[in-house]
């Protein structure tokens, strides 16, 4: 039986910060539409085939050369990735993150970008306070959903884990945390429901509150 967890870790992308104003980036730069899409899952392709081959690359490199490819244009891609500094956060994320703090259970960010880039988003948005921690991939070398980035996520933090929430909008991100043994919650808002060949979330809802309402309301030892 899952258990309430002692601290709750969040993804970044698209869970915590929509990727709309890298969208509005390409489409200034003249890039033909769904490239958002395929260049996002074609990098996340890479860095789990990455993982899986027990290398690693930062997901700025891929990011760039894979969208370098994709446009012809080294420096309009530059120029496109310099969105990712003004990313606004859903409109979910902060009463989530604000019921956490009710709570006193600490929230952390885990993401397979960069913990500096997710606190510098944070603070642009006012929301830096409600984070006790931002926490990368490139601490361990293996991009999510490996299961040492997520344990040692957990070790970061003190809490077994099984102690440690994960929260995602991404069905691949959940089912990695649960093979890790983490306690798991998944909001549909992005993929409107996870596919019935990944383990299925502890708790799922439509957003982030509601993931973070059923998390709470999950029994303690």
């Amino acid at each position: 039986m899952a258990l309430r967890p002692l601290v709750i870790a969040f993804d970044v992308n698209e869970t915590v910060f929509s990727l709309d104003a890298v969208g509005r980036a390409l489409d200034r730069a003249g890039a033909p539409d769904g490239t958002l899409q395929r260049w996002f899952g074609a990098v996340l392709s890479d860095g789990f085939a990455l993982t899986c081959a027990g290398d690693f690359a930062e997901f700025r490199v891929l990011a760039q050369r894979t969208l370098t490819r994709m446009l012809g244009d080294e420096a309009a891609a530059a120029r496109v990735l310099e969105a990712f500094a003004t990313l606004d956060p859903h409109p979910d994320v902060q009463p989530a993150l604000e019921r956490l703090l009710t709570a006193g259970v600490p929230a952390v960010t885990l993401t397979n970008g960069h913990a500096e880039m997710t606190e510098h988003l944070l603070e642009r948005a006012g929301l830096r306070h409600l984070v006790a921690r931002c926490h990368d991939v490139g601490e361990v070398r293996r991009w999510k959903p490996a299961a040492l980035a997520y344990q040692h996520c957990a070790r970061r933090n003190d809490v077994a884990p099984r102690r440690l929430g994960m929260v995602a909008v991404h069905a691949w991100d959940i089912h990695g945390a649960r093979r890790a043994g983490l306690v798991t919650g998944y909001a549909g808002r992005h993929e409107g429901g996870a596919p019935p060949y990944f383990e299925p979330a502890d708790v799922a809802a439509d957003d982030l509150t509601g993931v973070i309402d059923g998390l709470l309301a999950l029994p303690e030892p």
